[in-house]
This record gives structure tokens, sequence and C-alpha cells, in this order.
């Protein structure tokens, strides 16, 4: 395991937010487009948008406490770890017709995601031990 300092982790908490920020409100504003370009339904990408903006609120709140509860952080790296696991599902066992881009998409986005899940989940366990001591 990793070292992730408190500031580390609430730096990748507000990245974490920022970057599901982006991500909803691009499947929002642009749902029937990203649908052409990248083979996902449309209804899955609304439906992303509602899951992504509950994540940004949580992120987010955690993010702006001044300690930073682990508890949620935990339940946010859960979180993430599901998502990737359903990403996984959508590019490889769905049956969707996904462009070459979709798959990409859909793979680069999980792994990013991945990289957020474990350094929150780290941090979280660090500083839950650090308590405990």
């Amino acid at each position: 395991m990793f070292h992730v300092s408190a500031s580390t982790l609430r730096r990748v908490l507000w990245l974490d937010a920022a970057a599901g920020l982006g991500m909803g409100l691009s499947h929002l504003v642009l749902t029937d487009w990203l649908s052409g370009l990248t083979g996902l339904p449309v209804a899955w990408l609304q439906v992303a948008v509602v899951v992504v903006f509950g994540a940004v609120a949580l992120s987010s709140w955690l993010a702006s406490r001044a300690e930073t509860p682990m508890a949620g952080v935990r339940v946010l790296a859960v979180a993430n770890f599901a998502w990737v696991a359903a990403s996984l599902w959508v590019a490889f066992g769905a049956g969707l017709a996904l462009t070459p881009l979709g798959l990409g998409w859909v793979l680069l986005q999980a792994a990013f995601v991945f990289v957020l899940a474990e350094l929150e989940w780290a941090g979280s366990g660090r500083s839950a031990r650090l308590a405990a001591a």
C-alpha cells in the first residue's frame, strides 16, 4: 500500500468532484451527440448523469469538511470501485454496439476512476489507522 496524506486525500476528493462534474455536465448537455459518437444508449448516459452527480455531491461534501469523515471516503471509494466494475460490464458484457471511440472512452474513464478509488481507499485506511493509534 502507498502513502496518501490528508492534504493529498483532500485534493483527490476535489479532483473526483471536478472530474465528475465535467463528465456529468457533458453527458447532460451533449447526450444525443455522445450517444451517436460512442454507441452508448441515451438512457444510459442520462442514468450516468444522476449517479455521477450523486458522487460529485458526496465527494465535494467530504472534501469540504474541516475533518474528512473517513467512513464517507470509504463509501465513495467502494462506489467508485463499483463504477469501474459496471464500466467493464458495459465495455465487455452488456452486448452494446460501442464504437471504437466509445469502448476507448468507457475504458479510459474506468481507469481514471480506478486510480481515484485506490487513492481514496488508501487515504481513508491510513487516516483511520492513525486515529486508532
